[in-house]
């Protein structure tokens, strides 16, 4: 018998590679996405084999979210204004999205004696780090709209745990890349360097290049997202989903100018408001606990993006 999932943000790049793999095991999905970022298309082999259901519509909307949870066992909540950058132009939006649309999916997840719910958080909540690799027992900072919003979130399904209202589960990614993923003034670093790339244009560092990130594909995610959703003994948990190691941004920049084989320069400005200095993940409890192991290295994740086609978003 199939478990039938909700996918929030379902048809968003990290989504939508989330909806692959639980299709492939076997789950019925529903997705609820407004598509303000996500894309039908990323579903539509899904939708077309009756694999998948899709329901356009807001996390804020309460009787869609009641109507939405019917018949469903597991919810994954993935929906979120994710930009930190915009989060910092509009923070009363990126409170009202992240923090009310995800108190309207808890309650209603509650009301409906869901079985599990894992809530997609991001190591954005510890700031910059006392100490590296982050642990998930590491002193929480966060210094944008976009990450306070998100430690809030991860608050709110804690606690709704602790109290026996609703089992679940919190995943800090780290950060996210692969195929479908789409170019915007707000899209992650790799995409813009590859996009800037195919136009023979300077890659744009902000600050001096040492800052580092932990790079994790996002079929490995993928697969993390699955095992917190079948995994038993990890209710209440907090886990680090990134590769656990750290790349600086000019190591990035060189090494997806030389994977393109392009001419491309690389031109530095001043570091922008929110962004942190070095993160990544100490990813040995979800090791442990989920059987994690990311597979897909970052020179292939990177060379196989370079060959898919990136659309603006």
């Amino acid at each position: 018998m199939t478990t039938n999932v909700l996918v929030t943000g379902g048809a968003g790049f990290i989504g939508s590679h989330v909806v692959d793999r639980l299709v492939n095991e076997g789950y019925h999905v529903r997705v609820l996405d407004n598509l303000s970022s996500g894309k039908l298309d990323n579903l539509q082999r899904h939708l077309d084999a009756g694999k998948v259901e899709f329901v356009n519509g807001d996390i804020r909307d309460a009787s869609l979210v009641k109507e939405s949870l019917n018949g469903v066992n597991a919810v994954i909540h993935m929906a979120a204004l994710v930009s930190v950058p915009l989060s910092i132009e509009n923070p009363n939006l990126t409170f009202d999205i992240n923090l009310l649309g995800t108190l309207n999916l808890l309650r209603s997840s509650a009301a409906k004696y869901i079985n599990r719910f894992v809530f997609i958080s991001s190591c954005a909540v510890c700031g910059d780090p006392e100490f590296l690799p982050v642990t998930e027992q590491a002193k929480t900072n966060p210094i944008s709209p976009y990450a306070e919003s998100k430690l809030i979130g991860e608050r709110y399904c804690l606690g709704f745990s602790e109290r026996k209202l609703l089992p679940s589960v919190v995943l800090r990614f780290f950060n996210v890349f692969g195929p479908r993923q789409g170019i915007s003034d707000y899209s992650g670093v790799i995409t813009r360097f590859i996009d800037r790339c195919k136009d023979n244009l300077p890659l744009t560092i902000y600050g001096d290049g040492s800052q580092t990130r932990d790079f994790v594909n996002v079929k490995d995610i993928a697969k993390a997202v699955l095992a917190s959703v079948k995994s038993v003994e990890v209710t209440g948990e907090v886990f680090n989903i990134g590769s656990g190691k750290p790349t600086s941004i000019k190591e990035l920049a060189e090494t997806v100018i030389e994977l393109a084989g392009v001419p491309s320069q690389i031109s530095y400005k001043p570091i922008r408001v929110g962004d942190i200095k070095d993160s990544y993940a100490d990813n040995s409890k979800a090791r442990r606990l989920l059987s994690f192991e990311p597979e897909v290295s970052l020179r292939k994740g990177l060379k196989e993006l370079i060959d898919y086609p990136i659309v603006a978003t």
